[in-house]
């Protein structure tokens, strides 16, 4: 038989979903995968269904339905604060992971360098290494998660094409400063290098943090692939939208890319979800409201529970320290937490490409009931310490 292709050598299966497989042999209560229990907004549930019946069915323009660009382009003009065309500047995708799988395979050849920060979402890595690139880390320190600024300029020395930038970061929770963007977006400006974000967190941010947009900075645009998706901000992980916006050359050639990648995202679900992108802004508002009341909550149990975490900036993810349960290896003290505690995370080494075993990720995507029953579970805890 002839060998599989090197390159699956230098990434596994994805952690996160294997823990969520975990979680259900043992009917813990998930929170390693990182998907609301919450529906979407109902009028885009009565948007989904008209477009069930009445369509679209048939492919949509490939880089996205002219509503569901124009509707995004808006929106974006007003959190952005950029004057982007619907038909220069956006192509959607089949979710954030294909927007960044185009993004990379837009913006670099072959043996091109990509910086990463660490800890990372799992999918950059292997997007990476499938596009022929070679990762570059750069560790972002516990718990603040802060990059040191010398290690930074020493990575944009060896010449990447491209650095990856989640903001707000998941699994950290950091949201990145506005000096912290400056000084990146001078390093790339420096090595003539891209800057790939990954914003599918864009509208969870805790106060007094706030979001800014790379691509805002001052000439940043033409050198900034904004990736996003609705999955986060709408509850519709599964609807599997997502979208790159850039200057006009890169999205041209992402277009290329996505059409032969997908061809195009489901067009009945593009029509329905331009009901989402069209809310007002109270919606964002109660987002934020509702999460933030959920964070403060599920920390509080984390605090009853004796664990040490660091406060997310952004995101519904929190990384929980567990050296005071002398773990040697996160992946099984994972596996033991969902089978006897009943509660499933996600092992932080699957996330650093540093040697860290002792960070697990909990999100708190959940309802405020489920969070009280994972609080009374997490009590099984203190007994151990």
């Amino acid at each position: 038989m002839p060998k599989t292709a090197d390159r699956l050598n230098f990434f596994t299966e994805s952690v996160i979903r294997e823990m969520t497989r975990v979680s259900n042999q043992y009917g813990a209560i998930n929170l390693s995968q990182g998907f609301p229990d919450a529906d979407p907004p109902p009028q885009v549930l009565a948007a989904g269904k008209k477009a069930m019946v009445d369509g679209p069915h048939q492919y949509a323009i490939t880089w996205g339905a002219p509503r569901f660009r124009q509707a995004l382009v808006k929106k974006q003009r007003h959190w952005m604060g950029l004057d982007l065309d619907p038909e220069k500047h956006v192509v959607v995708t089949c979710g954030s992971t294909e927007a960044m799988m185009s993004a990379v395979m837009t913006a670099c050849n072959p043996g091109d360098k990509v910086i990463i920060f660490s800890p990372y979402y799992e999918n950059y890595g292997a997007v990476t290494i499938l596009s022929g690139a070679r990762p570059i880390y750069v560790p972002l320190h516990p718990p603040d998660f802060l990059y040191d600024p010398e290690e930074l300029r020493t990575a944009f020395a060896q010449g990447p094409k491209a650095i990856i930038l989640c903001n707000p970061s998941n699994p950290s929770g950091k949201v990145f400063t506005q000096a912290e963007l400056e000084f990146i977006a001078d390093l790339s400006k420096e090595a003539d290098a891209y800057v790939i974000t990954d914003e599918v967190y864009e509208h969870i941010v805790y106060h007094p943090y706030r979001h800014r947009y790379m691509a805002a900075l001052p000439d940043m645009f033409d050198r900034t692939i904004s990736c996003s998706s609705l999955s986060k901000t709408y509850n519709m992980t599964g609807w599997r939208l997502g979208y790159v916006i850039g200057p006009e050359s890169v999205i041209a050639g992402a277009r290329k890319v996505h059409d032969f990648l997908t061809v195009g995202a489901p067009a009945p679900l593009q029509e329905a979800a331009a009901v989402a992108l069209e809310l007002p802004e109270s919606y964002y508002e109660k987002l934020t409201a509702d999460y933030t009341r959920k964070k403060e909550l599920f920390l509080t149990y984390l605090d009853e529970a004796g664990l040490s975490y660091t406060n997310p900036q952004g995101a519904y993810y929190v990384m929980v320290d567990v050296t005071a349960y002398r773990v040697q290896n996160d992946t099984e003290f994972c596996r033991w937490m969902a089978k006897e505690v009943g509660v499933a995370a996600v092992p932080g080494s699957s996330f650093f490409h540093e040697p860290v075993n002792h960070l697990i990720r909990f999100h708190f995507s959940r309802s405020e009931a489920v969070l009280s029953e994972i609080g009374k579970r997490l009590q099984k805890l203190k007994s151990l310490i």
